[in-house]
């Protein structure tokens, strides 16, 4: 199993690449995820890298009351690949690497929904219909694209790194399936030393190329009633979340509503922080914490509840979580957004695209949102070709 790493970092961005792994832990039963997290996390702190997946629909391992789609057949629910070491040279690679070439992999030049326009803001709509009842304060809708895939999906991986440089890169290569993400979201970061951080990340507004439109873009986001709104509600769920694990009194919020600058957009988040208490492992953080918030809505069980009446199958991979844990025991892991799951068996390519609902939501405007997501999938073939 081949891996591949570009995560930010307080102290920089961590680069490495792996080969030959020592061991594989996988999960294909909800009652094998925690173990699967504990034995990665025990290798970690014997000294050894650890890198994995969580799928979505592992969440019941944490809280039986979680309701999602049953899982992808072909989809390990947890998979962490153990290396003795990184492959040699990759701490200093800053660049992209010089084996990759655009014609390694061909991909379709049109990304099909499961929801079109018309069934989603109908989605949108029903939502709303719950908030009035007072079932809900936000859900998280979302819709996966699909397009056909062949080739090599770490050149993939590549392009999407050049389109998306920022952020959470990961690649993981599972032999049927290949998972190429480019995550500009934190779901958490656990230092050795016990400090939890957690960046959730709602609120969204496009780029424009003239800097006075920009500028203006990134205000209106950060001034919004709704935007704001969205954000705040994730962010009171999440220090509710951190105060599982955190020593009494430490759970705190350092920034809120905090414009951050990608490619294609700008994207809303605050930052939640506790010190954990000395009994907590990995798989504690995951049953406090799993699923993000932000993929979910609020409160979480009752968002989940109606993500599972209304999208049509499995999210996969999309709105998991992907990580390293270093030798030590450091882990950080990204919500997994701006994610390609590579079907390599079925020659096809699926990547999940969403957004908060609200009561202040309008489904039109959420629609385009959707539509301003995707663009990172344009801008990729893009740069490939030259353009």
């Amino acid at each position: 199993m081949r891996a591949e790493i570009d995560f930010a970092g307080q102290s920089g961005r961590c680069r490495h690449k792996f080969a030959h792994p020592s061991d594989i832990f996988v999960a294909w039963k909800i009652s094998d995820v925690p173990g699967v997290l504990a034995q990665a996390s025990a290798a970690a702190r014997q000294g050894a890298w650890a890198l994995g997946h969580v799928a979505y629909e592992a969440a019941p391992a944490f809280d039986s009351s979680m309701r999602v789609h049953s899982p992808l057949a072909h989809l390990p629910l947890a998979c962490f690949a153990v290396y003795e070491q990184a492959v040699e040279g990759t701490q200093r690679d800053h660049g992209m690497p010089t084996d990759i070439r655009p014609a390694a992999y061909d991909i379709g030049a049109k990304w099909s929904p499961t929801l079109d326009a018309e069934p989603a803001m109908a989605c949108m709509e029903e939502i709303r219909r719950a908030i009035a009842r007072g079932e809900v304060y936000q859900v998280n809708l979302t819709t996966r694209l699909r397009t056909r895939f062949s080739g090599d999906a770490r050149s993939y991986f590549h392009a999407l790194r050049r389109a998306q440089p920022a952020g959470y890169g990961l690649y993981l290569d599972g032999g049927a399936w290949q998972v190429v993400s480019v995550s500009p979201e934190l779901f958490f970061d656990w230092t050795e030393a016990g400090v939890l951080t957690a960046q959730p990340m709602k609120g969204t507004a496009p780029r424009h190329d003239d800097a006075q439109l920009d500028a203006a873009a990134a205000r209106v986001m950060r001034e919004s009633v709704k935007e704001r709104a969205e954000n705040l509600m994730i962010v009171d769920l999440l220090r509710n979340d951190l105060s599982r694990v955190a020593e009494v009194g430490s759970v705190h919020v350092p920034v809120l509503f905090e414009a951050h600058a990608l490619p294609t957009v700008w994207q809303m988040t605050s930052t939640v922080r506790c010190r954990t208490r000395g009994d907590v492992g990995l798989a504690d953080i995951f049953a406090a914490l799993f699923p993000c918030g932000s993929v979910t809505g609020a409160p979480k069980l009752a968002a989940m509840q109606a993500i599972r009446a209304l999208e049509t199958g499995a999210r996969g991979v999309y709105c998991g979580a992907l990580g390293v844990i270093r030798p030590g025991g450091h882990a950080t892991f990204s919500v997994a957004i701006r994610t390609v799951m590579v079907d390599a068996v079925a020659g096809s390519a699926e990547c999940g695209v969403g957004s908060g609902i609200t009561w202040d939501s309008n489904a039109g405007s959420e629609w385009e949102e959707w539509q301003i997501k995707r663009r990172f999938l344009d801008r990729a073939v893009s740069l490939a070709s030259g353009g």
